[in-house]
C-alpha cells in the first residue's frame, strides 16, 4: 500500500483545517494511501518530521501557511530524497498556492494532492537558506506578506508609505552593489525583491509572464528618489506598475549577489530572513516536485 505523511499546522489562518480534517484524511484513504498524521506543535516541527521521515513515504502533504510550506520544502530538500510534495493552503494569502494552481478550498486541494500532476519547481536559496517564492528588503518589508494588510496591492501600499513620508530624508535607502550575469550596478535603493512567483501579496510583479521552472528569478529594485519631482514620478510609475520606469531596475537571473556596507534586513517568504551585508541568492532549478492541478500559469 502507498504511504502518505500528512503534516499540518492547526493554527494557520483561521484554523479552518480542523473543520475539514476528517474529510481530507478520508480523501487520502480512498485514493489507496496508508496515512500517517502529524499536527505541528511548534516552529520547525514540520521541517524535522519531513527531513527525518520523507524517505519512508511515497508522498508528503503539508497544510498551513507560508511558514509551514517553507519548512516542508526545506525538509524535503534536506532529507536527500525526491519525495513528492502536496500542499493544502490554510494561511491568509497563500501566494505560492495560487501560482501552483492549487485552490483555496481544502477538500479540493486535498484531491489535487493525491490525484494531480507532478510539477518540478524551482526553489530559491538565500545565503544557504531555502525559500519558496520571495526574498525582499526595504520599505514596508518588516510587515510580513502573510498579514491581512498585505492582501492589498503591495506596490500600492509602498506608494502610500512613500506619499505619507514627511520628507525624502525619512525614507530609508541602502547603497547596494548588485551583480548578475556579468553585469554590475551600484545605486541607492529603497526596496528590492527577488521572486519566483506569479503574484506577491495578491498581485502580479513588474516583469511580465513568469515561469516557475525556468531556473531564473524575477528581480525588481526601486531606486531612491532624490527630488520631489522624482518622488512624484516614482509614485506614478508604481501605480501603473511600469516595468520600463527609469526608477526601477528589473531583470531575470539564476544567481544574484547583493552587497552593502551596512546591514540590510531581509524577509524570506514573509518571515524574517536576517540582517546581512552580503546576500548570495541562487535559483535551484526544479529542486522540489509539487503535486499540482496542472494549471500552473499566470493569474488572469
Amino acid at each position: 500500500m502507498k504511504k502518505l505523511l500528512f503534516v499540518y499546522n492547526a493554527n494557520a489562518g483561521k484554523a479552518q483545517i480542523k473543520t475539514h480534517l476528517a474529510t481530507i484524511i478520508d480523501i487520502f484513504i480512498k485514493e489507496g494511501y496508508d496515512v500517517t498524521v502529524r499536527p505541528t506543535q511548534k516552529k520547525l516541527d514540520a521541517y524535522e518530521e519531513i527531513r527525518s521521515r520523507a524517505g519512508e513515504f511515497d508522498l508528503v502533504v503539508c497544510s498551513g501557511g507560508d511558514g509551514t510550506l517553507n519548512e516542508s520544502v526545506n525538509g524535503i530538500i534536506d532529507s536527500g530524497t525526491d519525495t513528492r510534495l502536496g500542499y493544502i493552503p490554510s494561511g491568509t494569502v497563500n501566494d505560492f498556492a495560487v501560482s501552483l494552481g492549487i485552490p483555496k478550498d481544502m477538500p479540493q486541494a486535498a484531491e489535487i494532492a493525491v490525484t494531480g500532476r507532478e510539477f518540478p519547481c524551482d526553489i530559491g536559496m538565500f545565503n544557504g537558506r531555502n525559500f519558496n517564492y520571495v526574498a525582499a528588503f526595504g520599505l514596508f518589508t518588516e510587515v510580513s506578506y502573510s498579514t491581512s494588510q498585505q492582501k492589498k496591492n503591495i506596490f500600492g501600499h509602498l506608494a502610500y508609505v512613500m506619499e505619507g513620508a514627511k520628507s525624502l530624508s525619512s525614507v530609508m535607502s541602502y547603497r547596494l552593489r548588485i551583480e548578475h550575469d556579468g553585469e554590475v550596478i551600484e545605486d541607492d535603493f529603497i526596496f528590492g525583491m527577488v521572486s519566483n512567483s506569479m503574484s506577491i501579496g495578491g498581485m502580479k510583479g513588474f516583469i511580465g509572464e513568469v515561469s516557475l521552472d525556468d531556473g531564473l528569478f524575477e528581480a525588481s529594485f526601486i531606486r531612491m528618489p532624490t527630488t520631489t519631482t522624482e518622488l512624484n514620478r516614482t509614485l506614478k510609475d508604481l501605480a501603473r506598475q511600469d516595468e520600463n520606469s527609469e526608477y526601477f531596475y528589473t531583470f531575470r537571473a539564476k544567481n544574484i549577489r547583493i552587497t552593502s556596507e551596512e546591514l540590510v534586513s531581509w524577509t524570506l517568504d514573509g518571515e524574517f530572513g536576517g540582517h546581512v551585508k552580503n546576500a548570495d541568492i541562487k535559483c535551484n532549478n526544479k529542486a522540489v516536485t509539487f503535486i499540482t492541478s496542472g494549471d500552473v500559469q499566470p493569474p488572469r
